[in-house]
């Protein structure tokens, strides 16, 4: 007997009469009587087996595999499931065969139960073979396949290749700490797993395909952060004698394409912000404009303050619509909010029925300030107002949290709303000094990439980027969707003096440059085209769609915090012929006192 003719959810009123053979595992099993009502599961859905062998039916379990050869037929009346496609049948069984058994599960998988007994997520990575097994999780790997499906087709109907890079190479840091890999045949010498498939993508623009694409494989050996993984996937894209505009048209249709395999629908062309504007309006370079709620600049309007904690450099507020109802406690939260991010706290005024301000920071304030403050911020009777003052992206940052925090109190984020946003015109270089914690300098200067080192400077800063780094923008771009960034890209520098040029305003000499990059820019001397792309964050963007609480749940093994596997409890120790044979102890022999300056 075969394991099955049929998928369990494919049955339906259309088989009644027929005899079909279907295997699963027993999601639930009830007994009434000398009968016995299995709901038998299989990666299609469900079905209902009726069995009436009682003593069969009592060596049945939990998430034991049994095939069942029966009859299709119709549910008495009265008695049809609505929560299940297959609901108006079920399957009488004939025969029943045990194929598996199972011991008690740690946890329950059973569709019925999936909400009402929460799993700890490091029991759920621990067995993440029965994690999958529940619905809500297999559900989003089955959209992840079929969402890479669409990708793959929308891009193959543009003509782009898809073409695999490789995964041991050369260590050039670029931005992230490498993982690194001893390369046993040759002792310390050491490949790195790559950051991303950047310097091979542009190669193959020099060697005239075209279009690449890859739905590629990255690695990162950063600093723990909620919803961040070392190992994640991107789509990755590069067009040659393409400019930007291209580029991001064909990013909107392959999100268009994408997000309709979810079920949602989203417009077209998608808006531009710079980011300097999104900076200055939401305090922060990847918006979620789902939320009205902008900044105000309030620097000008305190320039004569009395208060010396306006005395700042930058002073910008946010409005807490309703916000003067909320207990005091709850303002108190708010200063505990405010450091936790790093910040001392969250100033505030209350806004009374009667227009009058309340709170600590109003006392403080002049008559001419108190009295057009509303007006200003466009705040009305029974709001409060958020204010922080300081150093001006530190400030925007912290307010623009509160503007996303302000919402999602406020039950304003709604996970069917789409806002789809470019955001474009960043800068070339940042302060070394502003990079992150887990970020690494590739040169010596106190300037690096805000995107990376090969990303193409606009038209108007091409001859004199090198004059004010500070204010050299670049032709990059980010794709934003509520609040995440999802992607992003850049045109490149497809020319070796102008890589150069740029290296040096990094800190990277001439000899570093072909130390690290010498295959890329000597790859530049023989005809490269002009090029340029986009990569896509595909667990965020799964996750998003998925309604997922993290990126966690849309990978099929992934790490918990500090980048450890529960269910293998990798990374683990070596042993040591291992060590001896990989040669990762491997120490070069110091040149002798005579031969030093040979």
């Amino acid at each position: 007997m075969s394991y099955r003719t049929n998928l369990l959810g494919n049955l339906s009123k259309n088989y009644i009469g027929q005899m079909v053979t279907v295997t699963g595992w027993i999601d639930r099993r009830r007994d009434h009587g000398g009968v016995a009502f299995i709901d038998l599961r299989d990666k299609s859905g469900i079905a209902q087996v009726v069995i009436h062998d009682e003593e069969l039916a009592r060596a049945l379990h939990h998430e034991y595999i049994i095939c069942v050869k029966g009859e299709v037929i119709e549910r008495p009346q009265g008695q049809s499931n609505t929560n299940l496609t297959t609901g108006d049948i079920e399957i009488v069984a004939k025969t029943v065969k045990i194929i598996s058994q199972s011991k008690p599960l740690p946890f329950q998988v059973s569709t019925a139960i999936e909400d009402k007994e929460p799993v700890g997520e490091e029991t759920r990575l621990r067995y993440r073979y029965l994690d999958i097994r529940r619905p809500k999780i297999a559900k989003a790997l089955k959209l992840r396949a079929k969402l890479n499906a669409v990708a793959r087709a929308t891009l193959d109907k543009q003509e782009f290749y898809e073409i695999e890079t490789p995964t041991l190479v050369r260590s050039t840091p670029e931005g992230a700490r490498d993982f690194l890999v001893p390369a046993r045949l040759r002792p310390g010498a050491w490949y790195a797993l790559p950051q991303s498939p950047q310097l091979y993508k542009q190669m193959l623009m020099v060697g005239g395909l075209e279009r690449y694409y890859q739905i590629a494989r990255c690695y990162r050996d950063e600093d723990f952060r909620a919803d961040r993984q070392p190992e994640f996937t991107q789509l990755d894209i590069e067009m040659s004698f393409a400019k930007s505009d291209e580029i991001m048209k064909l990013t909107e249709e392959i999100l268009v394409n994408v997000f309709a395999a979810a079920g949602f629908v989203i417009s077209t062309p998608f808006p531009k912000i710079s980011y300097r504007e999104a900076i200055d309006k939401y305090g922060s370079d990847k918006p979620d404009l789902r939320i009205n709620n902008q900044l105000v600049d309030l620097t000008n309007y305190f320039a004569n303050t009395p208060f010396f904690i306006f005395q700042a450099e930058y002073v910008g507020a946010v409005v807490y619509k309703g916000g003067a109802a909320i207990p005091r406690r709850q303002f108190d939260a708010w200063q505990e909010w405010a450091r936790s991010r790093g910040a001392k706290g969250l100033a505030y005024v209350t806004v009374a029925n009667d227009g009058e301000l309340g709170g600590p920071v109003a006392k403080n304030l002049s008559d001419d300030e108190r009295t057009n403050l509303l007006q200003t911020v466009g705040a009305k009777a029974g709001d409060a107002i958020f204010f922080a003052a300081g150093k001006p992206n530190l400030a925007k940052a912290l307010l623009g949290a509160a503007r996303v925090e302000i919402a999602s109190r406020q039950g304003l984020l709604n996970d069917n709303d789409w806002s789809l946003v470019w955001v474009v015109d960043f800068p070339l270089f940042k302060s070394v000094d502003d990079d992150d914690d887990d970020e690494i300098a590739v040169g010596n200067s106190k300037w690096t990439a805000v995107h990376h080192a090969f990303t193409m400077p606009t038209d108007e800063w091409l001859d004199n980027f090198e004059d004010a780094p500070v204010k050299a923008m670049s032709d990059a771009y980010d794709i934003v969707c509520n609040g995440h960034e999802i992607g992003g890209g850049s045109l490149r520098i497809y020319d070796e003096k102008l890589q150069q040029r740029v290296f040096n305003v990094m800190g990277i000499d001439a000899k570093t440059a072909q130390n690290k990059f010498g295959f890329l820019l000597e790859a530049f001397k023989f005809g490269a085209p002009p090029h340029g792309g986009i990569a896509l964050g595909w667990d965020r963007i799964v996750a998003l769609l998925a309604k997922a609480e993290s990126i966690r749940d849309v990978i099929a093994f992934p790490k918990s915090g500090g980048g450890v596997d529960p269910l293998t409890h990798a990374p683990s120790v070596i042993s040591v012929r291992q060590r001896r044979e990989s040669g990762v102890d491997f120490q070069p022999k110091k040149p002798s006192v005579n031969n030093r300056d040979n």
